[in-house]
């Protein structure tokens, strides 16, 4: 069983889109996409926090497209931007707010496994 000193260290981070209903246990909630979800009212959010330097550029979100066949490339060109000054600035704040409480990262981005916030989501455990 973890101790409380071993579990400092592993943040508890959740996953959720941006669209869903808030649930008592999303701790601080934290949007990280670059662009406002379509349709969606601000107060309905629910949000903490926008981190929108915490999310692809948008050069790379539009080369993307989603397409699951150019993922594994979409990581390594994600990975390389959050090395960057301003993103990493942002990763290093998400952690911060991570060693507080639960902290959930938000998104629009219908296809999880497919999407930015898993990475990130590494990047704030530390995670390459």
């Amino acid at each position: 069983m973890a101790d409380k000193n071993s579990r400092r260290h592993r943040p508890g981070i959740r996953v959720r889109r941006v669209y869903d209903t808030p649930e008592p246990d999303d701790g601080t909630r934290v949007l990280v996409d670059r662009i406002w979800p379509r349709g969606l009212a601000k107060e309905d959010a629910r949000l903490d926090e926008w981190a929108k330097a915490a999310a692809p550029s948008t050069e790379l979100r539009r080369w993307y497209g989603h397409e699951p066949e150019r993922f594994a490339e979409f990581a390594r060109r994600y990975r390389a931007e959050l090395a960057e000054p301003e993103r990493r600035e942002a990763v290093d704040h998400l952690r911060e707010l991570a060693g507080q409480g639960t902290l959930t990262l938000l998104t629009a981005v219908k296809d999880l496994s497919h999407g930015h916030v898993g990475l990130l989501a590494d990047a704030v455990r530390g995670h390459r």
